[in-house]
């Protein structure tokens, strides 16, 4: 597996886990689907988080992931699939882990697998979807 990833920290807030670590998630979450892959993690304050929000989801309100497959067009060659990127607000993940009373480092791992596997087209808009990517998520975070 050839992965090349840009882990940028963008933010103030120290993560629970070494960028090795969230390589290994993001590996497994690609695994079953490409051999070779480039893409983004960006690591956000809740300020940039929510301006991409409301740009691009009109929704003005720091989340927690937004993922922004890359568009380009088909005659461009690369030696690995630009996937795109995923950002993500620490901030906006510890508040939630409080209060889903899941441990911080697990719902980065979960965080991050979400993100990548949007960047691969799975959503979870109607609930069939939502149930495939349920469960291919829960087959990244077990492996």
């Amino acid at each position: 597996m050839m992965i090349t990833l840009d882990i940028q920290h963008a933010t103030e807030s120290t993560l629970p886990m070494p960028d090795q670590e969230i390589t290994k998630w993001v590996e497994c979450a690609l695994k079953p689907h490409l051999e070779t892959a480039e893409l983004t993690l960006r690591f956000v304050e809740e300020a940039e988080i929510q301006t991409l929000n409301k740009t691009y989801r009109q929704k003005d309100k720091p989340t927690n992931v937004l993922a922004f497959p890359s568009d380009l067009p088909d005659d461009i060659k690369l030696e690995y699939p630009l996937l795109g990127d995923v950002v993500i607000c620490p901030a906006v993940l510890h508040q939630e882990s409080i209060s889903l009373d899941t441990p911080l480092i697990a719902h980065y791992a979960h965080i991050i697998i979400h993100g990548v596997l949007h960047l691969l087209g799975f959503d979870h808009v109607n609930e069939n979807d939502a149930h495939i990517m349920e469960a291919l998520e829960i087959n990244a975070l077990s492996s």
